[in-house]
């Protein structure tokens, strides 16, 4: 590897770790400034991953799922920052849709479209319930502390584990759980750390949900 390629890898590392903190620890609060950041890495993950179900492509392997998966989150980037039930939808449709491929993915099953269709089962069942219950708060803490410990295991399973880069962006969650039995615990204690310290945090704090912006 030579010097400039190994610079822009380390400050890639450090940008995702960075961003994975965040998310973790400060997920509820950091709320509306992660969202187009989110909204973006899961569109175009969710994009890339139903052209991959659709058509039997590898994951990014083709333009039309660079193009579509851009697309897609370009699109959930600009909702989740105009509006805020879709900002909330996107949390708990990111969380669930990655449980639901994550689950599938673990048991030995291919990214195809019962794969895919579960996991938009899964995600549409929790966008329901939170919204039917106003679990908005809560769904946010525990989905970005979640997400954001999968985007830490995913990173260094990238840097050190030999893991593809794009494997990360596809689900960090389930690059975390099948890895290893160590990367999962560790996953799941990352996880519950960044819970706890979000309950103590926002404790006394609740979001105001803002105002359309259009």
């Amino acid at each position: 590897m030579t010097t400039d390629s190994f610079f822009v890898v380390a400050c890639g590392t450090m940008i995702a770790l960075l961003f994975g903190l965040a998310v973790t620890f400060g997920g509820y609060r950091l709320f509306m400034l992660l969202l187009p950041i989110w909204g973006f890495v899961f569109g175009l993950a969710l994009g890339a991953q139903t052209v991959q179900a659709i058509f039997g492509v590898g994951f990014l392997s083709t333009v039309t799922s660079w193009v579509v998966g851009f697309i897609v989150g370009g699109v959930f980037a600009v909702l989740s920052y105009l509006f805020y039930i879709f900002a909330v939808a996107l949390i708990a449709g990111s969380l669930g849709y990655s449980l639901g491929t994550g689950l599938m993915l673990l048991i030995g099953l291919e990214m195809n479209l019962i794969t895919w269709l579960i996991g938009i089962v899964v995600a549409i069942a929790l966008i329901v319930v939170t919204l039917r219950f106003n679990l908005a708060k809560w769904l946010i803490i525990i989905g970005t502390a979640f997400l954001g410990a999968g985007v830490i295991v995913g990173t260094f399973l990238a840097m050190f584990g030999g893991l593809p880069a794009e494997e990360v962006v596809a689900n960090p969650v389930k690059a975390a759980m099948q890895n290893s039995p160590f990367w999962m615990i560790t996953f799941i204690i990352l996880g519950i750390i960044g819970l706890v310290v979000q309950i103590g945090a926002n404790r006394r704090y609740t979001a105001q949900p803002w105002e359309n912006r259009v």
